[in-house]
């Protein structure tokens, strides 16, 4: 039943530890746009997303106010455009992304993500079009985000791919160097990337999902840190079983606040709702921030040994209390820990705590992986590689979906930061191992799949 007490601790919970909607994505089938005829695939892009999408933007804040519940961004995710492009007789990646960044500000949406291809075990002609294509593409385009999923538990990793990406994300970064490498920024490689994901860079409609649908991702980390402060305000130092406990509470609270502002907006778009993804996802703003759940539970700062421990229970709650939320719980879910846009953590890099050692560490109990990371613009093409290739092994082995985002950027080195603004944030320059990678990176083929995966 609902009582003033609860109304208002939803309503302290907004205006006072950030809670909000983080994005409410819609996902968008393109398969009926493919035509050999690249300008007809444009065309047809064009004229279905104006038509699902037309009032998504009103109808999202119509909400937001009804509710005053902030509603971050308002995105959309469709169909790998590897898979439409490749029809064309005479495929232009560049018109096709340009026309989605063209769609995307006509019906005033934040990001569009689907500039993406699978390639876990190769690449198709229409997937090495694309991945060529991504750095002008990004560079030419403002909204456009784009993902390739590398590796997965069934196939493996597929080396050359990673070695490509490599060279893609220097390029990305190069190419945007005026405004510190952003075009890598929007660019997202994946292990066992979901298809129902609402949030960016690595949002795409999957080809097993419907026509479209409305997928929401919720956030909340000032929330769950206020919350572990009030017990400890009672007086008492609760044990980490009470901690789990008020942790699931909490986020069983911040899903159905999501789950609720949802379903509303799917039923008024007259669209299916999809999925709720229960993912933590910090802001640069103070107070909503994943590292400050760290120091609430008693760690000195992000990065202090016990901090992957830490990590690992909260994922743990957040997933158990949000699941007894909503029967439909999907895309990545789970604490997200991106440099750049979480200010403990920002703070955490630039005083030397955490290191790629201690992160990579991380990443293999919470959501995502290495996230928003920026690093000297003279790293070299197989560093990158040996980074994405130990992130795409911790999830392969893991069965779980682990990323790279990462940010060489140009004319930049450790000492230096990059400011992007907004939800993006700031970015210490972090160094990397100067050990080379190159024997291992370079020798191609695939990284079998584990054991367990043959699992059916």
């Amino acid at each position: 039943m609902i009582n003033q007490e609860l109304i208002l601790e939803t309503i302290n919970m907004i205006r006072l530890y950030n809670l909000d909607i983080r994005t409410v994505t819609l996902a968008l089938s393109l398969r009926d746009c493919i035509d050999s005829d690249v300008d007809i695939v444009c065309e047809n892009i064009y004229n279905k997303i104006s038509h699902y999408a037309k009032n998504l933007v009103a109808y999202a804040d119509e909400f937001e106010n009804e509710y005053s519940i902030p509603i971050v961004n308002k995105r959309i995710a469709v169909t790998p455009i590897s898979l439409i492009g490749e029809a064309c007789k005479n495929p232009d990646y560049i018109k096709i992304a340009k026309t989605l960044d063209k769609a995307a500000k006509d019906v005033g949406v934040n990001f569009i993500g689907g500039f993406s291809a699978l390639v876990e075990k190769g690449c198709t002609k229409g997937d090495n079009l694309l991945i060529e294509s991504i750095p002008e593409a990004l560079a030419q385009t403002e909204r456009v985000c784009s993902s390739i999923n590398l590796a997965s538990s069934k196939a493996g990793i597929n080396m050359d791919a990673v070695l490509k990406m490599a060279e893609i994300i220097k390029k990305s970064a190069e190419l945007t160097k005026d405004k510190d490498g952003i075009g890598a920024a929007k660019l997202v490689v994946f292990c066992n990337s979901p298809g129902d994901n609402p949030f960016m860079a690595g949002a795409f409609c999957g080809i097993g999902e419907p026509e479209c649908a409305l997928n929401v991702g919720v956030s909340g980390p000032g929330v769950v840190r206020a919350a572990i402060q009030s017990l400890d305000e009672e007086g008492v130092t609760a044990d980490l079983s009470t901690l789990a406990n008020k942790i699931k509470q909490i986020a069983y609270k911040i899903t159905t606040t999501g789950e609720l502002v949802g379903r509303k907006l799917a039923k008024k778009l007259d669209i299916p709702f999809g999925v709720i993804d229960l993912s933590l996802a910090p802001t640069p703003a103070i107070g909503d921030s994943v590292a400050g759940i760290f120091q609430a539970m008693g760690l000195e700062h992000a990065g202090a040994h016990g901090t992957t421990a830490a990590l690992a229970m909260l994922n743990d709650a957040v997933k158990k209390g949000g699941i007894m939320a909503s029967s439909h719980v999907g895309g990545l879910s789970g604490a997200f820990i991106p440099v750049s846009e979480d200010a403990g953590m920002i703070e955490a890099a630039e005083k030397g705590y955490l290191t790629f050692n201690k992160l990579e560490a991380m990443t293999s109990v919470c959501s995502v992986g290495l996230d928003m990371i920026a690093i000297p613009g003279k790293t070299p093409v197989d560093t990158i590689a040996g980074i994405i290739a130990d992130e795409m092994a911790i999830g392969m082995i893991n069965k779980k979906t682990t990323a790279v985002r990462i940010i060489p950027v140009s004319g930049k080195d450790v000492g230096d930061t990059v400011v992007y603004g907004g939800l993006l944030g700031q970015a210490p320059i972090m160094p990397v191992n100067s050990l080379s990678s190159t024997g291992f990176v370079r020798r191609g083929g695939r990284i079998p799949a584990p054991i367990h995966s043959l699992n059916n």
